[in-house]
């Protein structure tokens, strides 16, 4: 499904990921733990293309995207939730999910019924089915997550980048937050995370890779990691 190779990327002089590959298959969770400044941000932007990588290989459903514009990337059927929700502050919650729509909306993804994934996205949080026609700019911090996340699914990806999705959120908006992960999960929906609560990322995972400094330093089934007495020393101690 998706699938990185050998990738370096970076900003100006300076390389960030020297040389990861990692893998999604399809109906999987995938969780991309290590700690701040290990390189987790940007892998997920140089998978959507908001960086271009310097070397490497990006695979989408078996199609090479390295180095595409991140409009065709989505187009191809990835869906970034960035870190910092990024809303569109001035358009209304049943807006900003239909933006999210937008690659059907205009025929270049298959259309679908998009009313009922409408729909279906307000259910998943019930509090942007309250605020559908509240400006997104005037919502709480996890409002906004919830509607990054919701948006993300309009498209009907064949992978979603989930980059932060917890990030500033109080503990009951946390486990809100997982539980959706959970339920599209259950759903068999392919999903790759960074998250900087790793206990909680692993639970809702298949498959886990732990960056350090810009290389994967371990991965294996998100089980075992849990079990791993270097991972949970470093990462799922203090908090995590």
């Amino acid at each position: 499904m998706l699938k990185v190779d050998a990738l370096h990327a970076g900003y100006g002089a300076t390389e960030v990921l020297h040389g990861i590959s990692l893998e999604v298959p399809r109906g999987k969770v995938v969780s991309l733990i290590g700690s701040n400044g290990a390189g987790k941000t940007t892998t997920m932007k140089a998978i959507s293309g908001m960086i271009r990588p310097r070397a490497g290989a990006i695979l989408l459903d078996g199609q090479n995207v390295t180095g595409l514009a991140s409009h065709r990337i989505t187009r191809l059927g990835l869906a970034h939730s960035p870190e910092g929700r990024r809303v569109f502050p001035t358009l209304s919650v049943r807006d900003n999910l239909l933006l999210g729509a937008f690659p059907r909306l205009i025929g270049s993804r298959p259309k679908g019924d998009v009313a009922t994934d409408l729909d279906r996205a307000m259910d998943l949080f019930p509090r942007l089915k309250e605020r559908r026609n509240q400006l997104a700019g005037t919502l709480s911090g996890g409002e906004q997550q919830m509607l990054a996340m919701a948006r993300a699914i309009m498209l009907r990806p064949s992978v979603i980048l989930l980059d932060e999705p917890s990030m500033g959120l109080a503990p009951l908006l946390v486990e809100e937050v997982f539980r959706f992960i959970g339920r599209l999960r259950s759903e068999r929906v392919t999903m790759l995370l960074v998250e900087q609560f790793a206990a909680a990322a692993l639970d809702v995972s298949d498959y886990a890779y732990v960056l350090e400094n810009g290389r994967v330093s371990i991965e294996g089934p998100a089980e075992r990691l849990k079990g791993d007495d270097a991972v949970r020393a470093a990462y799922l101690g203090g908090g995590h």
